[in-house]
């Protein structure tokens, strides 16, 4: 490879950036998504297109300025794309492109890694319930979801997704699902302190803090697809 190595069909941002300018893999990748925010932008649209102003709510700290440059940069990279919500929204958005969906085993494993630094909810520390959709990614487990066709639906803190598992795989997006097999209603905190071990499921269910409705079948069966270490 030279220099000017390009890979079909992805284009370098044109905004002046510093580069690694090493012939790796690693650095071209980096080249490309490793400025602040990057991949974090990634993980807002892995489900699904987001408008400027989620984006923004969905980043806090990231300023107006900052994220309408690293949108620029990843539209010029070939990574997103704008586009236009079915009526009746209408609404202006971005999503990723092809090239930018390739991020996401990249994006899960990264996220999968960093678990281990995340403990209990930290201070300070801002929490979004869709950053829960990474983390199901992550945990998806294959063999357990094979010859399952359903779809589950989470209210999380007054934010709604849905996972889709069909064929040994599971699709997050963030909307209601048509008909879902369960519908879980909890907060950020809860659902941190079950995975993290410190509120035992069953507790977290008799005291309200999280209420399932539909099929406990399907929901223990979630339990399992989705490695978690909790049972009904």
């Amino acid at each position: 490879m030279n220099g000017n190595f390009t890979p079909a069909g992805v284009n370098w941002p044109l905004m002046s950036r510093r580069r690694y300018r090493q012939n790796c893999a690693l650095a071209l990748a980096l080249d490309v998504v490793g400025e602040r925010w990057t991949l974090l932008l990634v993980r807002e649209l892995l489900t699904g297109p987001k408008r400027f102003r989620d984006l923004l709510a969905n980043l806090p700290g990231i300023g107006t300025n900052l994220l309408a440059a690293r949108l620029k940069d990843l539209e010029q990279a070939g990574l997103i794309r704008r586009g236009t919500l079915p009526p009746p929204a209408g609404s202006a958005v971005y999503e990723l492109t092809d090239t930018g969906s390739a991020l996401e085993p990249s994006v899960v494993a990264l996220a999968g890694w960093g678990a281990r630094y995340a403990g209990s909810p930290r201070k300070g520390y801002a929490y979004r319930a869709n950053w829960v959709a990474v983390g199901m990614k992550f945990a998806f487990r294959p063999e357990a979801a094979r010859g399952v066709q359903e779809t589950y639906e989470y209210h999380i803190d007054g934010e709604v997704f849905h996972v889709l598992v069909e064929g040994g795989r599971c699709e997050v997006r963030q909307a209601p699902a048509p008909q879902p097999a369960f519908r879980l209603t909890s907060d950020a905190n809860t659902l941190l302190q079950i995975a993290n071990g410190a509120m035992p499921l069953q507790k977290a269910i008799d005291s309200g803090a999280l209420l399932v409705e539909g099929s406990r079948q399907a929901f223990a069966r979630s339990l399992k697809i989705f490695r978690l270490p909790v049972q009904l």
